[in-house]
């Protein structure tokens, strides 16, 4: 994972949006085959107003993944 953000909506406090940035799809399968996340999963299940969703994204800026590390310099 090359970043996590947890955002709140200004409007409606508990509405709260989890935005996770990963390398590829590959990474981001991986991170879902990792212990921590079904225990997580699990846990804010019954916390969920509603099912949880994914919604995909792409980077239109910084554009390349190397931007996203922590300590990079804008390319």
């Amino acid at each position: 994972m090359l970043r996590f953000d947890v955002i709140q909506d200004d409007d409606d406090p508990g509405h709260v949006v989890l935005a996770e940035v990963y390398r590829d799809a590959a990474a981001a399968a991986a991170h879902k085959q990792e212990p921590h996340y079904a225990t997580w999963r699990d846990t804010v299940a019954e916390m969920m107003a509603q099912p949880r969703a994914s919604t995909k994204f792409s980077a239109v800026f910084p554009a390349g993944s190397a931007d996203w590390a922590v300590g990079a310099e804008p390319g």
